[in-house]
């Protein structure tokens, strides 16, 4: 069983919340392309993310010499320009994106991010970077984290497990993590047992520290 490799993801904008993002990503195992205008913020995370360039993504012409067409997952994290921050969602999703994620200053900026075409719109208030980041791979639906690098979150159940009963399984001892529950659509949450059998499709509430959910996240028959 093996972990699959990290998809390299383009964040715009290093403020609070996109350098979170950006930093967190890394730590996880993705490659990282960040761009900002500001050459002090540039400077400060050349070090610490795979690639940092200075560039006004606004610009005519700006994504196509960094690429941007050729990535999955694009963050966009200039919520505090709103008007920039429509202009790259909306040359993203020209270029065929499939996967962006947008940060939105409020009700009525989230609504537009989402007409222009935005995936997946956040509020920093209610979803810090870090979280987020945890989220952009879709590995896992939904986290949680505590201080202490330790997280509950809601994740598919990984094709190595599916067919077996957790007893047989062994989440616990070979992943380092908890099952707490499964939860099938159309079907009441199952709090999980040593005899819970998970089905294809299941989605899974497991607990762990962050790093182990992630790993059990990615197991695969390869």
């Amino acid at each position: 069983m093996s972990a699959d490799k990290r998809t390299p993801v383009l964040v715009i904008g290093l403020g609070r919340f996109g350098s979170s993002v950006a930093r967190t990503l890394e730590e996880i195992g993705h490659d990282v392309l960040a761009a900002d205008t500001d050459e002090r913020l540039v400077k400060e995370h050349a070090e610490v993310l795979t690639q940092v360039v200075e560039a006004d993504c606004t610009e005519e012409n700006c994504l196509e010499k960094l690429g941007a067409g050729s990535f999955d997952t694009a963050v966009v994290a200039i919520g505090s320009q709103i008007e920039a921050s429509l202009l790259v969602v909306l040359a993203l999703v020209e270029m065929g994106v499939p996967n962006i994620w947008a940060k939105a200053n409020n009700e009525g900026h989230a609504k537009i991010l989402e007409r222009t075409g935005a995936h997946h719109v956040v509020f920093p208030e209610q979803r810090m970077g870090e979280q987020v980041a945890h989220l952009v791979n879709e590995r896992l639906l939904d986290f949680i984290s505590f201080d202490d690098e330790f997280a509950i979150a809601r994740l598919k159940a990984p094709e190595p497990i599916v067919g077996l009963p957790l007893v047989t399984s062994e989440c616990r001892k070979k992943f380092e993590v908890t099952v707490i529950g499964v939860k099938r659509t159309g079907e009441d949450f199952i709090h999980a047992g040593p005899d819970t059998l998970i089905l294809p499709d299941d989605e899974l509430v497991v607990s762990g520290m962050i790093a182990k959910l992630e790993a059990f996240a990615a197991i695969s028959s390869g």
